[in-house]
């Protein structure tokens, strides 16, 4: 097994045990800001007068028993609720003041309580920091310590540690009602597309399938007394589908295509996550469904480049109508030097082909890259096949 692979298990087993342990020791859902596995490690804390040697005051199996009592006690905090969460931190500060005569850096337990303080409510979070603040001073008193210098660095850490991460707690509790929101946004967003295209579908086809019913009937009944009239009505419900197939696929493709406008907002909001800014400018312009959705593409294709590989900090896009050809370019400000066109450019080149558009690259080195796309505003109406299955369905019916 090689080290690649080696490495590869190892990371799959990390998973998995994570993953076992956060469900037998935490709850399904954990308020936002919490991370109960990553703060354990400040436990070494407690370890470190090993490091400064046999002048530190320490003592092993005292700090060892009372790791013991506060694992189960950390992780009752989680899933605790009301007055016990605020009991849960006032047992591990009682622990961290009884573990004092044997550890000098006993008060970890202290600003455990004072982290984790943090999620309740205003009151209760600067009572239990008080708390542990005068228990620590009763402490300091009983074992005749230097009171100033423990109290004055156990005030800043823990103070630091509490208000510190409320800070980040209700920064956290923001991003996760703001991603609910995007995410109900989007959800509105489409049922109302749905309800949309309902009711487009309904207008388009409502009218013309009754037409051909209506017309087909006529015909069945002419069929015996009139021949042509018959064939007059069959040929002129011909006529209706093959229009209502016609304006079906331009509902279609206009349903599948991407605007371009919506495009560069997207393409705004990831370059600049990337610290990248980006301006552009685009004229309204009219054009096939086909042709835009492609030039969507090369512009979020494009904008994927920059955040990947350019190491630019600017770029900028412009759309212009050229004659009857849209022209699209996309220039960057970064290391330049593309020599082999990857997946991505190769992509755009068929795609445009696709609609008899073109693509051109500049990319000298050290001097940022530049993308021109043009292609037709208008493409040739599609071959209706609609008119040879009619026919197939007339020979059929005639026989």
């Amino acid at each position: 097994m090689n080290g690649r692979s080696l490495s590869s298990s190892l990371r799959a087993r990390m998973r998995i045990a994570d993953t076992w342990l956060r469900a037998r020791l935490l709850p399904p859902v954990l308020t936002p800001g919490a991370m109960p596995f990553f703060s354990l490690s400040y436990l070494a804390l407690l370890l470190f007068p090993l490091v400064l040697g046999p002048k530190a005051h320490f003592s092993l199996w005292p700090t060892l028993a009372s790791l013991l009592l506060f694992l189960p006690v950390y992780f009752h905090f989680y899933w605790a609720r009301g007055w016990r969460k605020v009991a849960t931190l006032v047992v591990m500060s009682v622990l961290g003041i009884a573990l004092m005569p044997h550890n000098m850096f006993a008060h970890t337990y202290l600003i455990y309580g004072s982290v984790l303080a943090a999620f309740l409510p205003w009151r209760q979070m600067i009572g239990v920091f008080v708390f542990g603040q005068i228990l620590f001073v009763a402490a300091l008193s009983m074992l005749g310590a230097p009171l100033l210098p423990a109290l004055t660095m156990t005030l800043l850490s823990a103070g630091m540690a509490c208000f510190g991460n409320r800070i980040w707690l209700n920064y956290a509790r923001k991003n996760v009602a703001l991603r609910l929101s995007q995410e109900e946004m989007g959800r509105m967003a489409a049922m109302a597309e749905r309800e949309r295209i309902g009711r487009d579908l309904h207008d388009l086809l409502g009218h013309t399938l009754s037409v051909i019913a209506l017309k087909s009937e006529l015909a069945s009944r002419l069929i015996n007394r009139d021949v042509d009239a018959a064939r007059r009505e069959i040929d002129e419900v011909q006529r209706v589908a093959r229009d209502a197939l016609s304006e079906v696929r331009r509902a279609v493709s206009g349903m599948r295509s991407h605007g371009v406008l919506a495009e560069c907002a997207s393409a705004r909001v990831a370059l600049e996550s990337a610290q990248v800014h980006f301006e552009y400018e685009a004229d309204a312009l009219t054009m096939a469904p086909e042709v835009e959705s492609v030039l969507a593409f090369a512009l979020r294709e494009a904008a994927t480049n920059v955040i990947r590989h350019a190491q630019a900090h600017r770029c900028r896009a412009v759309l212009r109508r050229n004659g009857d050809w849209a022209r699209m370019e996309f220039e960057d400000d970064g290391r330049g030097g593309v020599s082999a066109e990857g997946n991505g450019i190769a992509g755009m080149r068929e795609r445009l082909a696709e609609v008899g558009g073109r693509l051109e690259l500049e990319s000298p080195v050290g001097g940022g890259t530049r993308l021109i796309v043009t292609a037709p505003l208008d493409l040739p109406e599609p071959p209706d096949s609609g008119s040879e299955t009619f026919e197939k369905l007339r020979l059929v019916a005639s026989r």
